[in-house]
């Protein structure tokens, strides 16, 4: 009975090192010529309160970054939605942009979204 007890308490190394991701995330932007305003919904899946949540943006045009930017979110509630947004305008952005009117290229954005928390086990 006793090396049974001990078998169940052991796990696997990778299943200690890697953790499920409580939240989900999805990305929306609108017309983007100089500026471009990223809105991200963040909603908690998880039972837990999660807090000092913050979103990192990195807006990309044809595979080129043009500009980043970030926000705080603050706190999530478990089971509980929050959205946030944040605004790019950058040179680079607004030369690519240019670029398109002018007939040199397309314009084909890109945003990836990194949202950072932390939370009480």
């Amino acid at each position: 009975m006793a090396a049974a007890a001990t078998t169940l308490m052991s796990a696997p190394a990778e299943a200690a090192t890697t953790s499920a991701q409580l939240i989900r995330t999805k990305s929306s932007w609108g017309h983007c010529e100089d500026t471009c305003r990223v809105k991200v919904r963040i909603q908690n899946i998880s039972r837990k309160n999660l807090f000092n949540v913050k979103l990192n943006v990195t807006l990309k045009v044809n595979g080129r970054k043009v500009g980043s930017c970030y926000d705080n979110v603050g706190r999530i509630g478990a089971r509980k939605v929050r959205y946030a947004s944040c605004t790019v305008r950058t040179a680079r952005l607004s030369e690519a942009w240019n670029d398109y009117v002018d007939g040199y290229g397309n314009f084909r954005t890109y945003a990836k979204t990194s949202v950072y928390y932390r939370y009480y086990r």
